[in-house]
């Protein structure tokens, strides 16, 4: 475990952790924040972070260590039990499956019709900019894969706004589009009374402690909310974005979470099938590609050595880059940790892919983002500098530089 002490004058940002870990056996940090969705705050200040045991191993590391031990036929007698308690043969939908069209959700609608028998209805909530190859990938889902879909477009004027606004006050791109994808299928759910929604990849698998198996909506906090007044979009408040901006109630409604009193009527539950069947991401990628026409990008992302991880919005590498500003984490370190979990490369190939690969700048559609934004390239990059945490950055001869690096050459390592 690399452990490097801050000097108390550095100042630290977002709640992190001031002292930086890399976990000992793959190459993601303890700056990782465990869940990037936040909305009651304009910028939190007590952000949760994946955590490290004594050992210096991450959670997300363990956890991939206990899927080896898992009697994953016996998970899976739990999921038939699950599926045959809602599965329905009167025509009507028993399930949700939220997604894009990606390879995860390609493989969980597939594996829940085509496996289990159930009749799903699939969620998306649009990219903000679609790749070509990403609303490709979600025709042939639709149409390859056989199923039917509901598509929630939010209106374009305030999207584009709610995601400027989120980039000047937060440097984070996804946060609206994050909100409006994670609360759309409960609302639909409730809506259509459909009891149970399957999401794909259990969040245990980064080292968010939220959910490791079931979530009934009993527990209503992660999807809903009783006060709206708390909540702010684009890191500003609901009133001020009436007053100022000139939004209805019902402009920003597509981004609010459900109504505690509208689930308080509803049984619905939300499932991950990765708790129940062992999950791969390259797995899932195979599995896509054979049965839902799901096909890779032509060219290496970048930010990172995979094609074939988050590609359906150009937003998605700008996303990633952010991150790597505000907790010196990047795409490469997000995709090399999870292959190392999962044993397709060593931790010392993990870390030349990081060195190579992360901060990398997403300049392939950066200029068409900013014109849609109609933000100046030069006022980004200005809120770089004004995003960076003092304990993560230093700068050198006018170029900032990370002060500590999983490869150990940070300024100050």
């Amino acid at each position: 475990m690399t452990k490097k002490s801050v000097p108390r004058r550095l100042k630290v940002r977002y709640g992190l952790p001031a002292k930086v870990l890399f976990c000992k056996k793959c190459v993601i940090s303890n700056q990782r924040p465990v869940s990037e969705v936040e909305y009651r705050h304009k910028i939190s200040t007590k952000k949760k972070v994946i955590n490290f045991d004594k050992q210096g191993v991450c959670d997300a590391c363990r956890y991939a260590e206990k899927k080896e031990q898992i009697d994953w036929e016996k998970r899976e007698k739990k999921l038939l039990t699950i599926l045959d308690k809602y599965r329905r043969k009167d025509g009507n939908y028993d399930c949700i499956v939220p997604g894009s069209g990606g390879k995860d959700s390609g493989l969980q609608a597939h594996v829940l019709k085509y496996k289990y028998g159930m009749h799903p209805l699939t969620v998306t909530w649009p990219p903000i900019l679609y790749t070509d190859y990403g609303y490709d990938n979600f025709r042939n889902w639709i149409e390859t894969g056989g199923f039917d879909n509901i598509t929630f477009k939010p209106s374009g004027k305030v999207m584009k706004l709610l995601t400027r606004l989120a980039i000047e006050n937060l440097f984070h791109p996804f946060q609206t589009f994050m909100l409006g994808q994670k609360y759309l299928a409960v609302k639909i759910a409730a809506q259509y009374n459909i009891p149970l929604i399957m999401y794909g990849e259990n969040e245990a698998e980064y080292g968010n402690p939220i959910i490791d198996n079931a979530k009934s909506l009993r527990d209503k906090s992660y999807f809903a909310a009783k006060k709206l007044n708390r909540i702010y979009l684009g890191g500003v408040s609901i009133g001020r974005l009436k007053k100022q901006y000139g939004l209805s109630q019902n402009d920003l409604a597509p981004f609010f979470p459900a109504d505690y009193r509208v689930l308080d009527k509803t049984k619905i539950e939300v499932h991950y099938l990765g708790y129940y069947v062992k999950w791969t991401p390259q797995e899932s990628y195979y599995y896509a590609v054979e049965n839902t026409g799901f096909k890779a990008r032509p060219f290496r992302t970048q930010g990172t050595y995979s094609k074939y991880n988050s590609i359906d919005d150009k937003i998605d590498d700008l996303h990633y880059y952010t991150t790597f500003i505000k907790f010196g984490i990047g795409r490469a370190t997000y995709d090399a940790a999870q292959e190392i979990r999962n044993k397709h490369i060593t931790r010392e190939e993990g870390l030349a892919l990081v060195k190579r690969f992360d901060g990398e700048f997403p300049d392939r559609y950066f200029n068409e983002i900013m014109d849609y934004l109609e933000m100046k390239p030069e006022k980004f990059h200005k809120l770089c500098d004004k995003f960076r945490s003092p304990h993560l950055w230093k700068k050198v001869k006018k170029e900032w530089k990370l002060r500590h690096t999983a490869n150990q050459d940070g300024t100050d390592d």
